[in-house]
């Protein structure tokens, strides 16, 4: 059951479009989220006619210090809803601290329950000498590995991006733009290419008509391929307001397709904009 171990990271990958380390502070206003912020999105699992809402991804930022630098903590919980637990029992928990002023991730750590799967792990961010600090283990083997690998302006692991992409999306962008960057995994560093295919109104389930930005991105090179195939694109549509929120989600997997969609949010920024009435 594989496909339900993409679910969150299809979700996490929402954040690896425009994230670009800044070396410089961010101003206040000009950061889409606030602490206070949650986000709430549903997934489903579609083959052929079937398409049940399985599992829900929550993400929530607090204000935090980590080495006595103020930090928003952003938490993201993904869990398999009740009904689907007989089947398959998932709950992963990642954590992110971002330096407060720019935004820069500090230190990462996760702890994945998947059926009898059990993984955790850290990142320690040292910017200084641009390496990033990964600590993991397989609890069912028991065996701590430890690797040091180089970061740049464009390495983050995948809550970081998420937010730091918010606050990077331009409203210049011209369709057919492409890019790339970088993401952190627990033992090695891989690259996703982004796209930008234009505006386009979005139905989404519960929340009605928004107007968006769409996205097409893929890994590129070392790839799981048991997750994305290399070649086969994913989809995610923008809010095309201030906040920058990631609305919908299609990507596909080895068998079938996972969606995902945002079904509850609080305490944002800014009132989410763009509905078409």
């Amino acid at each position: 059951m594989k496909f339900l171990r993409n679910i969150s990271a299809a979700l996490f990958l929402t954040g690896m479009l425009f994230s670009t380390a800044q070396a410089q502070s961010v101003a206040a206003d000009s950061i889409a989220f606030q602490a206070g912020e949650n986000l709430t999105y549903a997934v489903s699992y579609k083959i052929g006619f079937i398409e049940p809402d399985i599992a829900d991804v929550t993400f929530s930022t607090v204000n935090s210090t980590i080495n006595d630098v103020p930090a928003y903590r952003v938490s993201a919980v993904a869990e398999v809803d009740s009904k689907w637990r007989w089947f398959f029992d998932m709950r992963d928990e990642y954590n992110t601290w971002l330096d407060r002023q720019t935004l820069r991730p500090l230190y990462f750590s996760n702890n994945i329950k998947e059926g009898n799967y059990r993984f955790v792990s850290s990142y320690l961010y040292d910017w200084d000498n641009r390496v990033v600090i990964s600590d993991y283990k397989n609890l069912r083997i028991n065996e701590p590995h430890q690797k040091i690998m180089p970061l740049t302006d464009e390495s983050f692991d995948g809550v970081s991006l998420f937010f730091n992409m918010r606050n990077q999306i331009s409203s210049d962008l011209t369709p057919g733009q492409k890019d790339y960057i970088q993401l952190v995994l627990s033992d090695t560093i891989k690259q996703l290419q982004y796209r930008f295919i234009g505006p386009e109104v979005r139905k989404i389930k519960g929340l009605g008509k928004y107007r968006t930005l769409k996205f097409a991105c893929q890994l590129t090179n070392d790839t799981d391929q048991e997750s994305f195939p290399e070649g086969n694109e994913f989809f995610i549509w923008f809010s095309d307001d201030r906040n920058r929120i990631p609305l919908y989600l299609e990507s596909p997997i080895r068998v079938g397709s996972i969606k995902g969609y945002l079904t509850n949010y609080e305490g944002l920024k800014y009132p989410l904009g763009g509905k078409v009435r």
